[in-house]
């Protein structure tokens, strides 16, 4: 059988893996069977850290509300806080309520006020009727 002289296709395929792989060291940017592993796992990583970046950011704002609330004692926790927000059907998110925290700590606590006081007043409600 004669060999197949593969000639441009398969140079074109290799320079375009190799583009892909430029930053990459050492033998993971020259070589052709390693820059092929190494894009593989290249990319299965980005596709895994994708959902981590979006839980470890959700973990931080988290954490960044929580210190606002039980740092002028606003809430007794972050969980309080939310409970009262969804009761209220405030449609304010983590992302949101933490960049309020750290620019506008004022605006916060007014917004956790307005809500403690709402909910006092509906428990007097309910008590009365009862």
């Amino acid at each position: 059988m004669t060999r197949v002289r593969r000639g441009y296709t398969a140079r074109r395929r290799r320079t375009k893996i190799r583009l892909f792989v430029s930053t990459f060291k050492g033998a993971h940017s020259r070589l052709t069977r390693t820059i092929t592993q190494q894009k593989i796992r290249a990319l299965a990583s980005s596709h895994r850290d994708r959902g981590r970046q979006k839980r470890n950011f959700r973990r931080l704002w988290i954490t960044r509300i929580n210190a606002v609330t039980r740092e002028n004692k606003v809430f007794y926790s972050y969980s309080r806080l939310i409970h009262h927000l969804y009761k209220k059907q405030l449609l304010l998110n983590r992302k949101i309520l933490a960049q309020i925290a750290i620019s506008n700590k004022n605006c916060l606590y007014t917004i956790s006020n307005k809500i403690i006081k709402e909910s006092r007043f509906e428990s007097k409600v309910i008590y009365r009727n009862d």
